[in-house]
């Protein structure tokens, strides 16, 4: 793995692209997180999380071209929701991993779950009504080794 990208072991865009579509079912089923989830607007949402979670994890930067951590935290700042909404989207996310067809290895398994958790609560960060986003946020970075300072 040393010397990989999460990224290419993972699969790719193919990879992340099965991993956005099987998470947003996932939260669509879940009876808490169905109703944030079944108002999506955006019909290019599964492509923006795939991009997203790709680049998080060394895939190319095409959601920063597309405006950034800054503009995923706007999506979720100021909506009031509480931690058992992070803990069931963390829940629905460690399964869609297995849903998306990742490869079954600990250690990816591992990251990606830590990656998920560290990234709600800085989304709850946010969550409160009136909480404002700084502009300019760089999309994270995950190693196998964690976050990528």
């Amino acid at each position: 793995m040393d010397g990989v990208t999460i990224y290419d072991y993972a699969g790719g865009r193919d990879a992340f692209v099965a991993l956005a579509g099987a998470l947003h079912q996932r939260c669509l089923d879940d009876p808490v997180l169905s109703h944030p989830f079944s108002h999506a607007t955006d019909p290019d949402h599964l492509d923006h999380l795939a991009n997203y979670l790709g680049e998080v994890f060394g895939g190319p930067p095409l959601y920063s071209a597309s405006g950034g951590h800054s503009a995923m935290l706007n999506l979720h700042a100021s909506t009031g929701a509480d931690e058992d909404m992070a803990n069931r989207f963390v829940a629905c996310f460690d399964l869609a991993v297995v849903d998306a067809g990742l490869p079954d290895e600990p250690r990816l398994r591992s990251v990606l779950h830590d990656y998920m958790v560290a990234a709600t609560r800085e989304v709850d960060v946010y969550s409160p009504i009136g909480s404002v986003v700084p502009e300019g946020l760089a999309v994270p970075r995950w190693s196998w080794d964690g976050p990528v300072t």
